[in-house]
């Protein structure tokens, strides 16, 4: 069993694949997606990992929960929650998953808090038929009926379908299909509609009722896996220095031309000595 993502919710946009379907899509952002704690068998009596996402300014966070996020390491958290994971599947504390974690094609499971909607009628939120919108029934169309029984029971159960309170509740979606994976930004897109607002945060995990693709990470989607790309990139500057090493080796050969310069006026010294060595020729051609 491995860990899920916490993940933000964007909105919906489209994608096209390469046959030209058109793909409808929830974008999911992950926000520094850290380990907080973890939760081992010996101490605490299951296994899990304690994950937080998004930025919380200090001034917003408990004393408790700061000192908590100051044991981690980790800069404090909007959004914490655990995930049950296997005892070999655990993840180091402070390490930052990514939106490799899940695989292109993956189904997933995806656990929000669904709009409100405030008071709704039984037909909107149980999708009831109401009753006869004819004869025989009085400023009554959209009730949902009789809701007891006779002298025996004489109560209504707990659990029937009445008009109340509409969303605002914990939902879960299931086998969702991932589509797209961007690690650069940290996107996550899956198929269809997660429940939930814009800027709500969702609870991403493997599909329990699916198996689970070939290619996973294990224990989890890293972005240290992902630094050995970068290092290649500061690599670069290797050249740089070469040409640095090649600039200071030039003066030695300016020095060498110095020297060259250096020796130039010794055949000028000759050239000094000449007319003297004539002066003494004319002296003995004059006696």
């Amino acid at each position: 069993m491995r860990s899920g993502l916490i993940v933000q919710k964007i909105g919906m946009s489209r994608l096209f694949t390469e046959a030209g379907k058109h793909v409808p899509v929830t974008v999911l952002k992950l926000d520094k997606c850290q380990v907080v704690a973890q939760r081992t068998e010996d101490k605490d009596g299951y296994s899990a990992v304690q994950l937080g996402s998004g930025f919380a300014k200090v001034k917003r966070v408990s004393g408790a929960m700061r000192g908590h996020f100051a044991k981690a390491k980790v800069e404090p958290k909007r959004r914490v929650a655990e995930f049950r994971v296997s005892a070999d599947n655990m993840i180091d504390v402070g390490a930052e998953l990514s939106a490799a974690h899940f695989v292109e094609g993956q189904k997933v499971d995806a656990t929000g808090v669904s709009i409100g909607k405030g008071f709704a009628g039984a037909m909107k939120r149980h999708n009831l038929g109401g009753l006869r919108a004819s004869h025989g029934v009085s400023i009554s169309h959209r009730s949902h009926g009789s809701t007891g029984q006779c002298q025996d029971p004489g109560k209504v159960f707990k659990g029937k379908k009445m008009a109340g309170h509409m969303g605002d509740s914990r939902v879960t979606i299931q086998n969702l299909e991932v589509i797209k994976t961007d690690t650069t930004r940290g996107l996550v897109m899956v198929k269809g509609a997660v429940p939930g607002a814009k800027g709500g945060w969702i609870l991403l995990r493997d599909a329990v009722k699916r198996p689970l693709p070939d290619g996973l990470p294990y224990p989890a989607g890293l972005v240290e896996d992902e630094a050995p790309a970068e290092e290649v990139s500061e690599e670069a500057p290797v050249e740089e220095v070469t040409e640095e090493v090649v600039a200071e080796e030039a003066p030695a050969e300016e020095v060498a031309e110095e020297t060259a310069v250096e020796e130039a006026p010794t055949e000028e010294v000759a050239a000094e000595e000449a007319p003297a060595e004539e002066a003494d020729e004319d002296k003995k051609d004059g006696e």
